[in-house]
């Protein structure tokens, strides 16, 4: 009985010494997660690529659709000219206003640009 006694004492000390010791200071607040902007080509986990890198992403979209070339104008944003002037090279796709010719344009050079290593 006296066993009892002395362990029940023993026991409830303890918590009585646990409950007066100070909290632990509280974890500063979680940041909320951002939201996930939705993107033109199909999301791939990858290090930042070049130019030519993401050009060759579009072509993973159907050819001769909206999507395409939303992919290439968010690579090489649009900058329509009235008279464009000769294509030499794919920044040159931007000047054409008609969305056919600027897809055709980007299409033919993207096509030609040697595959880079990954």
């Amino acid at each position: 009985m006296r066993m009892t006694a002395l362990l029940l004492a023993v026991v409830c000390s303890t918590a009585a010494i646990a409950q007066d010791r100070p909290a632990a200071p509280a974890a500063p607040a979680a940041k909320p997660a951002a939201q996930a902007k939705p993107k033109a080509a199909p999301a791939k986990p990858r290090a930042p690529q070049s130019i030519a890198g993401r050009l060759h992403a579009c072509l993973e979209i159907d050819d001769a659709t909206k999507e395409r070339l939303n992919c290439y104008d968010a690579v090489i944003a649009p900058a329509p000219k009235p008279k464009p002037p000769a294509v030499k090279g794919v920044m040159d796709c931007r000047a054409f206003k008609e969305e056919d010719e600027r897809l055709g344009c980007f299409n033919g050079f993207v096509e030609k640009l040697p595959k880079l290593p990954q």
